[in-house]
């Protein structure tokens, strides 16, 4: 297990993981709705939001980064997390009917790319979960929780990002308005900043929500890499090489 896992993990376990993770798990149970029957996938450090899903889907997949590490889950039962670069999943296309990216794009060096592997591996009409810090929010400007580390994204970054990609993003909502703090007074008073926050807008928000359905066609084909030519000498085999006397050859 790598620091950045054990990070994550300890950051959860916190009182004020505890209380971020119950707060954005509302939404992504009211975005994901039932997953009677379905594939679901999902990428980055999402396991703390999809328990949910282990008893109706048909198929659950945690995929985290190599570059991240990974952690079994859960913990009870085989496990279903796969180490893997978030770029080159192994899966095939049309594998999957739900996505949840948590800690997931933030941490990818091309975005871009990211979306074309979720478009390939996404069934028709599959809908995807992101959870992203936002950039101006408070969250990402603490480096004491995950959601302080990697590139956030404002909300006009994460529109294009998936409309430019063939995803329609159909609901929003922001979250996280509490300060990231572990004072008692702050977690206590949790609920009453999330709904005081909402009154002045997602000004104070500290991270993105969106449920996002995608499109038929890709309105961005999937870049190919460039195949790589490399030279191999032709090993021929030899006949052995008779020795003089002296010891030298001949």
């Amino acid at each position: 297990m790598t620091s950045q896992v054990e990070r994550i993990i300890g950051f959860y376990r916190s009182p004020l993981g505890k209380i971020a993770r119950a707060l954005l798990r509302e939404e992504v149970l009211r975005f994901a709705g039932s997953v009677k029957g379905q594939r679901v996938l999902g990428l980055g450090f999402a396991t703390p939001y999809m328990r949910f899903t282990l008893d109706t889907a048909e198929r659950v997949i945690a995929a985290m980064p190599a570059r991240q590490g990974a952690s079994a889950w859960p913990r009870e039962g085989p496990s279903h997390t796969v180490l893997c670069d978030p770029l080159e999943m192994p899966l095939t296309d049309a594998a999957v009917d739900l996505i949840i990216a948590v800690h997931a794009f933030e941490h990818v060096g091309d975005s871009e790319e990211l979306m074309r592997e979720l478009w390939r591996v996404s069934a028709p009409n599959a809908r995807l979960i992101v959870i992203v810090p936002k950039r101006r929010g408070t969250w990402s400007s603490f480096d004491n929780t995950p959601f302080g580390d990697g590139h956030p994204f404002s909300k006009g970054q994460l529109e294009r990002l998936l409309r430019d990609h063939s995803f329609v993003i159909e609901q929003w909502k922001d979250a996280l308005y509490l300060p990231p703090s572990q004072r008692s007074l702050v977690l206590k008073s949790a609920r009453f900043f999330e709904r005081f926050g909402r009154l002045f807008g997602p000004t104070f928000a500290g991270v993105h929500c969106v449920l996002a359905r995608k499109e038929l066609f890709p309105a961005v084909t999937r870049r190919k890499r460039a195949e790589r030519f490399v030279r191999v000498p032709a090993l021929a085999p030899q006949h052995a090489v008779p020795l003089r006397h002296d010891g030298h050859r001949d």
